[in-house]
């Protein structure tokens, strides 16, 4: 099957139904929905089910697609604006977004991450920045986060999530797909939901100690779910399977074998912006 070119960010234009039922539905839904919500609770000083605030956060979800993490921050008060380089993807997001009443809440804006200073009208900070899933699927992604950080305020928070290179060259190891180790061949085949640039976490954890940012969580999104094959018994016991999901989320080595790796960023406030 052809390879996705890795030579263009990829736009989920085609995919975007997919994404809805693969990603964000069902239990890998919600489990992912489950280690992010427990780590931005325990991290954050603000949270959308916790008590009101009279400053409205200002929230950037970047790469947001149909907005799913985000719109429970509008839906609290906080103004959230949703960028992605796909239309169907924000199509979704409107649906929701109508659905829900949040058009006073939510800003739409059909553009890249990298592209999205150019829509902003110099409003370019914000609290939160919101980066799901969207470094691995990118040509150059060691540019993402010097990019997402021209969007942090000072003191701002960063949930950054990306898939797992360990996971993926695991899954592949016990599948006997040895000739994929071999050859080191890890990007998805067209049409695929496996991203085009799969990442290390040593290497994104470098690219963090380069700029100000302080790490306040690391964990492992679906550290053994992934790794079930059987479905039926996937599915077996869905409650206890989420609970020991969070459980083991940070706890080595099953953290390092998530399929994707969520990290919650802080900027530091005694940054000087010019001189980055």
């Amino acid at each position: 099957m052809a390879k996705e070119s890795i030579q263009q960010d990829r736009n989920f234009d085609d995919l975007a139904q997919r994404f809805k039922k693969n990603i964000y539905g069902g239990l890998k839904g919600d489990i992912r929905l489950a280690v992010l919500e427990r780590d931005c609770q325990a991290r954050l000083p603000i949270y959308p089910t916790g008590p009101k605030t009279d400053k409205p956060w200002r929230i950037l979800d970047a790469g947001g697609g149909q907005g799913q993490f985000s719109l429970q921050w509008a839906k609290a008060g906080h103004d959230v604006v949703i960028c992605d380089i796909s239309s169907e993807m924000l199509k979704l997001a409107e649906a929701q977004i109508t659905l829900l009443q949040l058009e006073n809440r939510v800003t739409l804006i059909h553009s890249s991450v990298q592209d999205l200073h150019r829509h902003l009208a110099g409003k370019n900070q914000f609290d939160f920045v919101i980066c799901h899933a969207v470094m691995e699927w990118l040509q150059e992604p060691q540019l993402l986060l010097p990019c997402l950080l021209d969007y942090l305020a000072p003191g701002a928070y960063l949930s950054l999530t990306f898939y797992n290179l360990h996971s993926l060259i695991y899954k592949n190891l016990l599948r006997t797909n040895f000739k994929k180790i071999i050859n080191q061949d890890y990007g998805g085949s067209r049409g695929s939901l496996t991203p085009i640039n799969p990442q290390d976490p040593e290497q994104v954890f470098e690219w963090i100690k380069q700029l100000p940012l302080s790490v306040l969580c690391h964990s492992g999104i679906r550290v053994f779910h992934d790794y079930i094959f059987n479905e039926e018994h996937r599915a077996r016991e869905p409650e206890n399977l989420l609970q020991l999901e969070l459980e083991f989320s940070q706890r080595e080595p099953y953290r390092s074998l998530g399929r994707y790796i969520h990290v919650l960023l802080q900027r530091n406030e005694d940054v000087n912006p010019s001189i980055l």
